[in-house]
């Protein structure tokens, strides 16, 4: 390979044990096959603390750097952001890019019922109940790192990244029902095990076929996980799109904006399937903009990429989410405990094999 020739990698890191999912995502661009490589190096969320050495390691071996030009934070959930502070410590990193909720709450308790909620409240409990993603932004201030909120019309790298969504406007709508927030406090007893408990309780089984799809456009997802940074990388006539936990309201509004500028979504190779392949983050209309009608046969011209833990099953992900893409002609492939890479014009690696993508399914969670 020429070393002149440009490529890039994108790798998901395994994150999480049993059920619990994560995102640990590391891509890097340039020339590649130089020597050392030209590149530019970032960091997509970083997982929980048991996450972070692997990410530091993985980016020292495999990009051959101890450089990092961006690293993103896309919301503040700790499946995101814990294991970014041994990132921040153990790299060289130039940019942090995060939202800072607790900076956007003037006029926010405007939107709450309760008239003796106060913007200084919304503040104090936002920092409170965001304690990970604070200590982050802590760190990054006393190491000098340059921080970037990522609201729609941030570029970077010479346009090579675009940040679609949110718009500033949409994000501090969010804020009143984020976790830490007053109303939410009221509804704290019900735990997160209580509801995968009671959910896995309640499963029920339907037949899908290829031409019977039970996938809709109803799915909702929190706040936390609409406010993530929907990010979109274009390298010459491919782009590659990064969606956090995003779900169907964020989601359909960085399509829109795409549309509105003229986007080609056949240049879109590689997506990375929202919150884990969560059936409540993307429905059918949204995949027939991002992907394309439902195929007759199944042709493959896209890649879906999913973290999950090796035991997400059956929420993470969704087998009708696994069906709905592979429709599409975008087979999900998962980490599932190991590391997924999807490159182009980049330096082989030795023992490496090609993933299997998710089957596509006869029977599916309801």
């Amino acid at each position: 390979m020429d070393m002149n020739t440009s490529g890039y990698e994108v790798d998901f890191l395994p994150v999480g044990e049993g059920e619990r999912c994560g995102d640990a995502i590391a891509l890097r661009f340039g020339r590649l096959h130089a020597n050392p490589p030209q590149q530019t190096v970032v960091i997509i969320d970083g997982g929980f603390k048991d996450s972070d050495a692997a990410m530091v390691q993985h980016i020292q071996d495999f990009y051959k750097t101890r450089n990092v030009d961006a690293v993103i934070a896309t919301h503040p959930d700790n499946d995101h952001v814990s294991g970014l502070e041994t990132v921040l410590s153990g790299l060289t990193v130039a940019n942090l890019v995060m939202h800072l909720p607790w900076n956007h709450t003037e006029s926010t308790s405007n939107l709450f019922e309760d008239s003796r909620v106060t913007d200084e409240g919304v503040k104090r409990a936002l920092r409170e109940s965001l304690e990970g993603a604070r200590s982050l932004e802590k760190l990054a201030r006393q190491k000098g790192i340059r921080i970037v909120e990522p609201f729609w019309g941030v570029t970077g790298f010479g346009n090579v990244m675009r940040v679609l969504g949110p718009t500033e406007t949409f994000y501090k709508s969010l804020l009143p029902g984020y976790r830490g927030t007053p109303e939410a406090k009221q509804a704290s007893g019900y735990t997160l095990a209580q509801f995968i408990k009671e959910a896995k309780a309640a499963i029920k089984k339907v037949a899908e076929t290829w031409g019977f799809e039970t996938l809709d456009d109803t799915g909702e997802t929190s706040a936390e996980n609409n406010s993530s940074a929907i990010i979109l990388f274009t390298f010459e006539e491919e782009s590659l799109l990064f969606t956090g936990d995003a779900g169907i309201p964020a989601l359909s509004e960085a399509v829109e904006r795409l549309r509105a500028d003229g986007f080609d979504f056949s240049t879109l190779k590689f997506i990375q399937v929202p919150h884990h392949g969560s059936q409540r983050n993307i429905g059918p209309t949204l995949l027939n903009t991002l992907i394309g009608p439902r195929l007759v046969q199944p042709t493959t011209t896209k890649t879906a990429l999913a973290s999950v833990a090796p035991d997400g099953g059956p929420r993470h992900p969704a087998k009708k989410i696994a069906n709905a893409f592979r429709r599409r002609g975008a087979p999900v492939h998962v980490t599932a405990g190991k590391c997924k890479t999807y490159s182009r014009n980049a330096p082989s690696r030795d023992n490496w094999g090609s993933s299997m993508a998710l089957p596509f399914y006869n029977e599916v969670e309801e």
